[in-house]
């Protein structure tokens, strides 16, 4: 994977991370709320691995933000 790919992950990853803190949520209750696993959560809070366009949808609505914001 090219390093500008895995940069933009790790900076979505950052924005999940920010907008989950920032509602005062923990991994674990965020994927309580979207049917995800606390697992899941970090992997995509470190960029480790790809996430799925639902995944992201899923955290958005949750968080009560949109979609773009995580992704810009």
């Amino acid at each position: 994977m090219p390093d500008w790919v895995l940069t933009r992950r790790r900076a979505i990853g950052d924005n999940v991370r920010a907008a989950r803190l920032a509602r005062k949520l923990t991994q674990e209750k965020l994927g309580d709320l979207t049917g995800l696993d606390r697992k899941t959560i970090n992997r995509i809070e470190q960029g480790a691995h790809a996430t799925l366009v639902d995944h992201l949808i899923l955290i958005a609505d949750t968080l009560g933000i949109p979609l773009a914001d995580l992704v810009r």
